[in-house]
């Protein structure tokens, strides 16, 4: 049985800070949980001495309750809240909530208490939700534990949906939005300043919990990147969608990285790469989270592929159903041979295509939109999921009586087709209609976005690697992973790098303009001329670089204005003098490593260059990386596009590339402990094989 089980079922309650006031958080509690019918033993704790609250017997502590307790609920001040915990310790409680505030969200005091009350519960074997929680729901116990005012005007009702989440207020706002909608669910859990139990663990009991088909979670950020992966893999494994709202989405955490990766990842990248490795679907709205999670609810099932069908009695709509569909990655294929000639019997002034515009003629067919709808959605339909706008046929119930019996019927006949109907609809044709398993929408553009966000999480579910993706044995015995030095130079990074299986180019550090110039004749010309200082990062800012030299006078003088302006911008770097290496061409791209606080390392690509924080156009993905991985994590970038022969131009070795990230990948795993973070800026790729060309490498 999960560890958190105990919390939503318990025979058990005792409140402790329960009030006679019933607007008051304790009394508020306690008439929730008394009005719901709650069937397990309620117990008032108050040290005032009370004979009765709310109609049932007091106590003044914990340990004068006559019968064991399973569940606590503490609702006082945070001075009185470690005597409390220190009782429910005693008495043998499993499981407690923290209503109570003033912990670590308030000032470095409360944190130290809320340290120590974590410990205490935790050597206990005690699991403690909060402090700062606004409680639990368990509809289909009518354990209804919260304070939340927004149960005086509704309450939340059983169905299949679990909800997790860090904000308090965030969840009641969810569970209040989907009431309105008829949105049932299976838990709701608040965790606060999660101090023993966070979202992650919460994920993981939601999936393995038997009544949660559905899981929705919402948090600012992650303690534990390893439980967040690992849970989102076990919903991954057990069927269950899971949509994730991640707030706070800022750079803030970016900066604390010197390199160009650090600066691009930002917690929000790397958050939305392990979501997407593990199969969730982040949405970017309380409403577009529900209007996914209700639609994966009704429909059972994941959309089996990326593309739509299209059904429609108006062409506004159907364009406007179309532009979506292609603005969000779908497709649009072409009907079946049979249901286009179907189609064209049925409604010969109707082009069969898709989108299938009937027109408004359609009305005067007998039973003419079930019927179109049973012959765009045959067994062997290209699309994933049809969706049939009809208007507001729905407000018409005894109108609409027929074609909701047929489309019931198609169903139940066809139950791995996904079917989902935009209208207006009276609210008991559209709970006919999703108690059959067919969706409703009244917005076309949220019924498309819902669609698409499924049908995504189907794919990225089938993309996953399940397994653990081990470091090669080749890469573990690399003479690299002797150490790293505090602070490397660019020459010292790619001998590293090199060593570790990423290709690099023969060059020479010179100490002296003629050495530069025998270096260049050496080499061959074109040459480059770098400045080589483990004081000077981004070489480019400094006036540190001199590219295309192709005679010896222009290596010469690079030479000397390099050394000037390393020395004007900055006086007290330490100058090993000038690295010269030979000029290549092909495509510039970056490939790096963020060192995540919460995640580990992570892979980044984009095409490179000074503009690469400009545009912002690169992917992260968790290492290691096997080439395959890394293949999709190029795809995964947009200009991408320019090395596949875009405009005729040429095809560029992304087998080569592919094989650089996952080398890199390996070496930052390898590295781990010491690594701040990697750029290889720019690693040039050509029509065959690729070199890193520059490289900084940040350690501590």
């Amino acid at each position: 049985m999960h560890p958190l089980h105990a919390f939503f079922t318990p025979g058990s309650v005792a409140l402790i800070g329960a009030s006679s006031d019933p607007e008051r958080i304790g009394g508020r509690t306690l008439r929730f949980l008394r009005e719901a019918g709650f069937p397990g033993h309620l117990y008032p704790v108050n040290h005032s001495g009370a004979a009765e609250i709310q109609g049932l017997p007091a106590y003044a502590s914990v340990l004068d309750i006559p019968s064991s307790v399973e569940h606590a609920i503490i609702a006082v001040p945070a001075p009185a809240v470690e005597t409390a915990l220190r009782e429910c310790i005693h008495k043998g409680v499993r499981a407690v909530q923290l209503f109570s505030a003033g912990f670590a969200e308030v000032d470095a005091p409360g944190a130290e208490l809320q340290t120590r009350l974590a410990a205490m519960c935790r050597e206990a074997g005690m699991r403690m939700l909060g402090p700062n929680t606004l409680g639990l729901l368990n509809p289909s116990h009518n354990f209804y534990a919260t304070f939340s005012t927004a149960l005086n005007g509704l309450r939340p009702s059983h169905g299949i949906v679990g909800l997790a989440t860090q904000s308090g207020a965030l969840g009641s706002a969810t569970y209040g939005m989907a009431a309105l909608r008829g949105i049932g669910f299976s838990r709701v859990i608040a965790t606060g300043n999660e101090a023993d139990i966070d979202v992650a663990e919460c994920i993981d009991y939601l999936a393995q919990d038997p009544d949660t088909r559905v899981i929705c979670a919402a948090f600012e950020a992650c303690k534990n990147g390893t439980r967040l992966r690992a849970a989102l893999r076990k919903a991954a494994i057990a069927g269950k969608p899971v949509v994730i709202m991640k707030i706070a989405s800022s750079d803030a955490g970016a900066a604390a990285a010197a390199t160009h990766t650090g600066l691009l990842a930002g917690n929000d990248a790397v958050y939305e790469a392990v979501l997407a490795e593990c199969g969730a679907h982040r949405a970017r709205s309380l409403e577009e989270m529900l209007d996914i999670a209700h639609l994966c609810a009704v429909l059972g099932m994941l959309p089996r592929n990326e593309s739509l069908g299209i059904m429609s009695g108006s062409g506004g709509i159907g364009i406007l159903m179309a532009d979506h569909t292609s603005e969000l990655g779908m497709q649009l294929p072409a009907l079946t041979a049979d249901s286009s000639h179907a189609l064209q019997a049925l409604l010969p002034y109707a082009v069969p295509a898709n989108p299938f515009d009937t027109t408004a003629q359609i009305t005067a067919v007998p039973d003419g939109v079930a019927r179109s709808i049973e012959i765009m959605l045959p067994p062997d339909a290209p699309y994933g999921c049809l969706l049939a706008y009809l208007a507001h046929m729905g407000l018409s119930p005894q109108r609409f009586q027929t074609t909701e019996d047929r489309l019931i019927a198609l169903h139940r006949a066809r139950p791995e087709q996904a079917l989902v109907v935009v209208m207006l609809a009276d609210a008991a044709v559209r709970q006919r209609l999703e108690a059959a398993g067919i969706a409703v929408f009244a917005d076309p553009s949220r019924a498309i976005r819902a669609v698409a966000a499924a049908a995504r999480m189907a794919r990225l579910r089938r993309e996953m690697s399940l397994g653990h993706v081990p470091v090669s044995s080749t890469t573990q015995a690399c003479p690299a992973a002797a150490g790293l030095a505090p602070s490397l130079t660019e020459v010292q990074s790619k001998v590293l790098l090199h060593a570790a299986g990423i290709p690099t180019l023969p060059e020479k550090i010179c100490t002296s303009a003629s050495e530069a110039v025998e270096a260049a004749q050496a080499l061959g010309y074109p040459v480059v001329a770098k400045i080589v200082s483990a004081d000077i990062a981004h070489k480019t800012e400094a006036g540190g670089v001199a590219l295309n030299l192709h005679h010896a006078q222009a290596v010469a003088a690079a030479y000397d204005q390099l050394r000037s302006n390393a020395a004007a911008h900055a006086p007290q770097a330490r100058i090993e003098g000038v690295l010269i290496a030979p000029m290549v061409s092909g495509v510039e791209t970056i490939l790096g490593i963020h060192m995540d606080p919460v995640f580990g390392p992570m892979v980044m690509f984009g095409l490179g260059g000074t503009a690469v924080e400009l545009y912002k156009d690169v992917a992260f993905a968790t290492a290691p990386l096997t080439p395959a991985q890394g293949l999709a994590l190029v795809n995964a970038v947009r200009s991408s596009a320019l090395l596949k022969g875009w405009r005729g131009g040429p095809v560029y070795d992304l087998h080569a590339l592919a094989q650089a990230l996952s080398k890199l990948s390996e070496f930052a795993l390898q590295h781990a402990e010491q690594l701040k973070g990697i750029d290889i800026n720019p690693f040039v790729v050509q029509t065959q094989g690729g070199f890193c060309v520059d490289a900084l490498i940040s350690c501590h």
